[in-house]
Formats: C-alpha cells, structure tokens, sequence
C-alpha cells in the first residue's frame, strides 16, 4: 500500500545563488513500519534534494521553531555532508519545484490509519554564505492524493462520516420540498419512523385526530407527507383527470405471483393500466347488474339466519359477532363469485386460516408502507422472489387456491379451452355469477385480460370487499347497541313496516328495494359509515408535477398527499358540532336528536336547505374512496349491508355479553373490530302489540 502526497516549491527566493533544497516530512500520525521516500519529479529543474526524516508525532508549530527543536527529526549529518560536497547548482529562476512523496508500509494499522496532513520543511545551501538558510517562511502543507487509501481512511473516521451523513440527511428531510412551513411533529418531519411507530402502535387514526385537531388543516406526518382535513381537499386530491396517482404504499399490498409482484386494481399505481383493467369489468359492478346477484345473497344470508338460530340464539351461547359477521361476508362474495361458499358458516371456523393469514398481510402491510423501501427487504427482496419463482417458496394466497379450484372445475385445467367453449361452459351455470362475467371479459379483451388477471380479480373480491363489509356491519351493530335509543327507532321502523304488509317475506329476508324505504335503516348506515369508516389511513396519492394548489395551499409535484376518513368525518362544520356522537337522525330532513327516528317535518324547516346540507355530508364521506378510484366492490357491499341489517333485526333481538366491556379496535389499514361479543334471542313481533302501539 502507498500514499502519495505532492506540494508545490517556490524557488523564486533562491535567484541565482547556488543551492541545494533539503526537505524535511512530518506526517501527522504515521504508524510505525511505513516508510518515506522524497523525489524530483521534473529533472530539468536542477535542483538537488538532499536530507529526509520522518516524524511519528505532530508539528504544530511554526516554522520559526528553532532547528534544535527538531532533534533526530532534521539530520544534521546529512546535512553536514550535503555542505562538504559543494554541489553547485544554478536552478532557473522564478519556477516551482514539485516534489512527490511516497509512504509505503505494510502495516496493517496503515489501511486504517488517516494521515490530515503533511508537512515539508524547506532549507537551501548558499554557497556564497557557506551556511544553510531557511527557505520557506512558514510550514508548507502538501495535497494529498491517495486513491488507494480512501476506504482505510474512511474506515478511520465512520463515526464521525455517519454523524455528518445522518445529520445532513435528516436536515435535507426537514426543509424537502418546503414542507418544513406545515405544521406536525418534529420526527415526522425528519423521518418516516415516526409515521411507521405510529401505524405499528395500531391506532394511528386517533394520533391523526388529534394532530389536525392540534395543528388545523394540514399537519406533515413524514418528511414528504402531508395530511389534509379540509373537505375542499378532496375534489383536488381525488378529482377525475387531476393527474394524482397513488403511492408506493400500494406497491406493498401486491400479491407474489410465479416470483413477480402482481398488480390488481386496488393496488396497481399505475393510471393507464387502471383503466384498461376497470373497463374490462366494469360493467360486472353496476348497481342494476348486482340485482342479479340478489339471489346469490339471499342464499347465504338464509344459511347464516339459520346457524345464528341454531348455534347461537337456541344455545344461548355468546358469539364473536366480529368473526361471526366476517363468516358471512366471506360467504357471500364467494358464492357471487364463484356461485359456490367457502363454508365458513357451515363449519363455524377459519376455512384454510384465510381470516388469520388475511389479519396478518394487513398487520404487515400498513407499517412497512409507511416506509415502502422495507417490503424490497422482505417479502419482495430478489431470493425471496427468487424462491417463489421457482416453487421453494409457497407465496399463495389461501383464497387464490379456493379461486384456482373453482376455474378448474368450472373450466377445466386445460387453459387452452377455446372461447366459446368457456362461455358455453359458464352459460350452464344457474345464474350468471362474477367469475363467468370476468371469464367473458377475457373473451371480449384477449389483448389485455388472461388467467391471471381473472384469478386477480376473483381473489381480490374476498381480499378487499369482505374486510370492508364485514367492519362496516360489526359498527352498525357495535352503535346500535350502544344507542338503545336508536336501536329502538330502527326496530320501530321494522315493525311499522311490517305492519303495513311492506315486507314480501314476513319472517324472512328483506330486498334491496325494500331496503330503500327504509329511511332510518339508511340513516343508521350512513351514520357508521361517517364515524367509523373501514380504512383508518390517509388515502395516498402522489402531487404531479411541477405542484397544485390543494385546499388553498400550493405543494410542490411529488409530494405524498392524503386524507383520513376517521378525520375528514368529524368536520363539525359539514356534520355538526357532535361529531364523536352516533346520531343518525343528522342524515334525516329536519334532523332531531338521537333515537327520535323518522318524524314529520315541521313547515319552518327549510327543506331544500336541509336537502343540501344532507348532500354536502354525503359528498364528505370518503368510506369507499372517492374519483376514478373508488372501490370497485362498492355496491356489492351496499347490497349485503342493506339486506343483512334489517333481516337479522327482523329475526332477532341482540345484545352485548356483557354490556361494560368495550370493544377494541386494531388499525392495521383497516380498522377491524375484536372483543365485540354479544347474545341473540329469536324476536317474534305480536301483531296485536303493534296494533296496540307498543
């Protein structure tokens, strides 16, 4: 290993006397075995370099130092000797000398040992004096330049190299992109940890409350993140054709498919593709066309009427209404899907773990997209793909492998099946059911739509639309029961109507269009929408470029911006000052306080403007998304929550276990529900005790 170090020699002091050039190297801190050679690198500079030492401690001090100070660092004797010869030499006059010095060891101390500096002491012969003068008035510092001894001077120095990166990089995230002037806290604007430990602790919604509470309208939770609350935010962030499209932290919740990460329309980033995959299926989702699927919905909920009964209401045994409900969302899409249950309600149990595999993606999803760079170090480093690729790994979902089985015994295993033979197949089918409607979106778009973008589909209907539903009619009940009032004012409702003869069925299920005259059942569900909505993260999407103006406020392109359902909900100014209050009857002409129920509307109410103010909150509300992006499933889940709430209602009277433990919430992307135990009992309703008004 070598050092080499250069510094420039003025002899314009020399003029024309005849000189010889000493040099003396004092490195700064030079380990023992390494040694030093000094040498003229420009010959026709004739000048002679005579005496060499090398010093293992430092020389702070200034030339001026007596030469007597230096000891057996300047070597006299070679001095004495370079005097004897008499060497004349006439250097031109006006130039400057280079002179290299080489240091060289073998010690292994060397690689990691950083020399700061180097010094030369000059001294010249005059030989018309006789003696030996000081050339140079003060210490002359040499450049170094050691390519080879970089990473060891590095190595020598890490604590103090990590101390100026950590800090420079923590600095450069504090002032990026000008977000420093939005308020929030300190780390947050210094680092994405803090919004990782948050999300980790499992109830950030609530840590979000609270800092726009704080801080008003924006509030920075990263170092490249800002939150919105203002609902004028909304039409900005997530307007059609605004040019936004989602973070990274959907690159995260992309399944592992043959050792390649698999886009779907929730978590694909990309808006062209998007595009091109929702036209294929859109028309799967459309409102008039699930009314086809009503059949498939009512099966299932007649099952799970019957277990309810069965198991628990005749038994008396308490239910894990949370799990319970999820059962029966579960079962329900799959039978839409593949017209055929995943039996979770049969057999009252986890069918393949797919709740507990699906609980721990979203315990994993929502802390590492927080900081999405952690997911390439996990789950979709390259040997993991790697070994996923190649079968090593097995990365399936669990209701992939239910999917893949359906398409097999539908279609065959034989992918190569004609079209038409497909669709001949599927057409045997009693109803029409999702999987044959994206098998036809195949057929109609074989450029784009193939087997995997159809198990895609299939799997994301239970990965995403049962979670969603199944939260959503755990908080009906969850408040219903908690506002005995309010349950009253539905069971009200229910009764009345069935009085009236409204219902087809008199102890069984209601239909979506009887659901829709339902005004308070449709209060209620709006109401646990607004105050507790399935997913409890901002919705991210990405500024583009060069910025935009959002809620009054200009972001620079690239920055992560968002909105929290749990807070844009509690805007007192759009939904009323009681915003922590379950009170249904704010989604009613008139309003009225909680468990008053659908009244008559007084003549001094304005009823236009309480037509818009209902609208503007409906306009608020962020539950399924919002633009180009809202939740594909969203009617699926409109068509089992209506149907579900007043059929069970209907069937039974329900209540908590034990009414003075609460319920716990888990936020891991979405705000699922645990400790949520309740009892149910078989309600018949006397139709002599609706007669008599009681």
């Amino acid at each position: 290993m070598s050092l080499q170090v250069s510094a420039g020699v003025s002899t314009r002091s020399l003029k024309d006397s005849a000189a010889v050039l000493y040099a003396v190297v004092f490195p700064m801190g030079l380990p023992s075995g390494v040694s030093a050679t000094l040498r003229n690198e420009v010959p026709e500079h004739d000048v002679d370099i005579r005496a060499l030492s090398v010093s293992h401690r430092p020389i702070l001090s200034s030339f001026a130092v007596p030469s007597r100070r230096f000891g057996p660092l300047a070597d006299r004797r070679s001095i004495d000797e370079g005097l004897a010869k008499k060497k004349r030499i006439l250097p031109v006059p006006y130039t400057a000398q280079t002179l290299h010095i080489r240091l060289s060891g073998q010690s292994p101390s060397f690689w990691y040992t950083h020399i700061t500096s180097l010094f030369l002491f000059f001294f010249v012969e005059n030989s018309r004096k006789g003696k030996l003068e000081k050339f140079c008035p003060a210490l002359a510092a040499l450049h170094i330049m050691a390519p080879d001894s970089l990473v060891g001077s590095l190595l020598g120095h890490w604590p103090a190299i990590l101390l100026v990166v950590s800090v420079s990089y923590l600095v450069k995230n504090r002032f990026n992109r000008g977000l420093n002037k939005h308020p929030g806290p300190f780390l947050a604007s210094i680092t994405d940890w803090w919004r990782f430990w948050i999300v980790y602790k499992r109830r950030p919604e609530v840590e979000h409350i609270q800092l726009h509470a704080r801080h008003g309208d924006i509030v920075r939770l990263g170092p490249n993140s800002l939150s919105f609350s203002n609902p004028q935010a909304l039409k900005t962030i997530y307007g059609l054709n605004k040019g936004f499209i989602k973070s990274d932290f959907y690159l995260v919740q992309q399944s592992v498919s043959n050792g390649h990460p698999l886009p779907s329309l929730f978590s694909s980033i990309s808006e062209s593709w998007h595009a091109q995959f929702r036209r294929c299926v859109n028309s799967a989702f459309s409102m008039s066309t699930l009314i086809q699927y009503e059949p498939f919905v009512d099966s299932t909920t007649e099952l799970f009427l019957s277990q309810t009964e069965n198991i628990f209401a005749k038994t008396s045994e308490a239910c894990n209404f949370s799990q319970w409900l999820q059962f029966y969302a579960f079962d329900v899409i799959g039978e839409m899907t593949y017209s055929k249950r995943h039996g979770f309600i049969e057999e009252n149990r986890d069918i393949d773990g797919i709740i507990k595999y699906l609980a721990g993606l979203f315990d994993y999803v929502a802390p590492i997209g927080q900081i999405p760079m952690l997911d390439k170090l996990f789950l979709k480093n390259p040997l993991y793909l790697l070994a996923a690729k190649h079968g090593l790994i097995d990365a399936t979902f669990p209701v992939a492998k239910f999917a893949k089985q359906r398409m097999a015994e539908r279609y065959g295993t034989d992918n190569s099946k004609s079209a038409s033979a497909i669709l001949s197949t599927a057409s045997k089918a009693p109803l029409p059911d999702l999987l044959s409607k994206f098998m036809q979106a195949k057929e109609a778009r074989p450029d784009f739509m193939n087997d995997t973008l159809v198990t895609t589909m299939a799997v994301s209907m239970a990965f995403a639309g049962s979670e969603t539903t199944a939260i959503t009619l755990s908080a009906i009940f969850y408040y219903l029961l908690r506002n005995p009032l309010c349950l009253a004012a539905l069971y009200r409702e229910l009764d009345g109507r069935e009085k009236e003869g409204f219902f087809s069925n008199p102890n069984g299920i209601v239909t979506w269009s009887e659901s829709q005259d339902l005004p308070y059942l449709d209060a209620c569900v709006k109401e646990s929408f607004r105050l507790h909505p399935a997913a409890g993260l901002p919705v991210e999407r990405v500024v583009p470029e060069p910025g935009l103006e959002i809620a009054g406020v200009f972001v620079k392109g690239g920055t992560i911006v968002g909105c929290n359902a749990w807070v844009v909900h509690r805007r007192p100014e759009i939904f009323g000052e009681d915003v922590e209050t379950f009170r249904p009857e704010r989604w009613l002409v008139g309003g009225g306080e909680a468990g008053q129920g659908v009244v008559e509307v007084s003549k001094e109410v304005d009823v236009k403007a309480e037509e818009k103010r209902i609208k503007d909150m409906g306009a608020t509300l962020l539950h399924f998304g919002m633009g180009s992006r809202t939740c594909i499933g969203k009617n699926i889940s409109l068509l089992e929550i209506y149907k579900l709430v007043p059929s069970f209602l209907r069937m039974f009277e329900v209540t908590f276990e034990d009414p003075s433990k609460d319920w716990k919430l888990i936020n891991s992307w979405f705000v699922r529900q645990v400790n949520f135990r309740t009892k149910f009992r078989r309600r018949e309703v006397a139709l002599s005790k609706l007669q008599d008004g009681s």
